[in-house]
């Protein structure tokens, strides 16, 4: 059992806890969202075991707590895997106890389901619902396959107009792609980033007009996050400050405000399937296949690394297809 001396010695010459978990996640350059998650997450496991430190604990309490996540709060699965993902990180990285230590902690089956897709009339009824920097956004998500989060981070010097392209930069397993620009965006898009110009411009008159720049960039290149090539292509309205560095910056809009304007419209429009942002690429990779385009190119679109994650769409395989036209040019 260790002594109050020495716990009161390990305090006072290491960080606590949380702050070296906080720590080690931005060492290995996690999201913002990450931390968040694996900071509650941790906290929670802690609480529920009446504040034992977790070096005092094993496979036991991880199973304890997670069985009380599904039993008493019946949290979807992958709730519950996040949940463990936090928790194996804790031990593995921060506390250096090998998982293999852990014994067998449980993970949750994930359920199989088909992604809801739009039809066609569909899509054109809910884009009709939507106006100004929403109706833009939603149609990248449709007609490039975009994420939603891919969408908001989207920066300005990743939007390609001569080669009507999108660099999709630190997608989804940290992989780089390039996505097709509908026509029908660009004049729109343009227009669009005449007003998110003039607020840059606005900001720097103020004294500000900074924007958070991935990883070291920011020492690597000192005056970039002032550059309008690095600007956020759908910026919030108002300035906020950044959790992390405590400098106040126009950060990219919320995610909330699309999620929130696609599930309107879907109402508006009496659209009686479960309806949000990500339908939007799952309808752009079904009606590609539909339209008879190699699936191994939509698989490239998508982003994805296993082509089997694209199979889901639709079973039409191998039918070809030259000059991949985006579906939100075919409406």
């Amino acid at each position: 059992m260790m002594s109050s001396c020495q716990s009161a010695d390990r305090d006072h010459q290491q960080p606590r806890l949380l702050d070296q978990v906080r720590a080690a996640i931005r060492l290995r350059h996690y999201s913002i969202r990450t931390e968040e998650a694996y900071i509650q997450w941790i906290r929670r496991y802690i609480l529920f075991h009446k504040k034992r430190h977790p070096i005092e604990m094993g496979s036991s309490e991880i199973n304890h707590f997670l069985s009380h996540l599904a039993s008493a709060k019946n949290v979807a699965s992958s709730t519950h895997n996040q949940a463990l993902c936090a928790l194996v990180f804790l031990y593995k990285v921060v506390l250096h106890k090998d998982p293999g230590e852990l014994g067998d902690v449980i993970w949750a089956k994930k359920p199989k389901k088909l992604p809801v897709v739009l039809t066609r009339t569909e899509v054109k009824a809910l884009l009709n619902g939507l106006q100004d920097e929403k109706w833009i956004m939603a149609k990248l998500l449709y007609g490039a396959g975009l994420r939603l989060m891919e969408c908001i981070r989207l920066r300005v010097k990743d939007v390609d107009f001569g080669y009507r392209q999108i660099l999709v930069r630190d997608g989804k397993g940290e992989k780089d792609r390039v996505t097709m620009l509908p026509t029908c965006v660009i004049e729109p898009l343009q227009r669009h980033l005449v007003g998110v110009k003039a607020l840059h411009e606005q900001d720097l008159r103020e004294g500000f007009g900074n924007v958070y720049l991935p990883f070291a960039l920011v020492r690597k290149y000192p005056h970039a996050d002032r550059d309008w090539a690095w600007q956020y292509v759908f910026p919030s309205r108002k300035r906020s400050i950044d959790p992390r560095t405590r400098i106040e910056r126009r950060h990219h809009i919320d995610e909330t405000v699309l999620q929130r304007a696609v599930k309107e419209a879907a109402k508006r429009a009496r659209i009686n399937k479960v309806v949000g942002p990500h339908v939007l690429r799952h309808s752009f990779a079904t009606h590609l296949l539909e339209a008879g385009h190699d699936i191994r190119t939509v698989q490239e679109l998508l982003g994805h690394q296993d082509v089997k994650t694209t199979m889901i769409y639709t079973h039409v395989l191998n039918k070809g297809g030259m000059g991949v036209q985006s579906p939100a040019d075919r409406l």
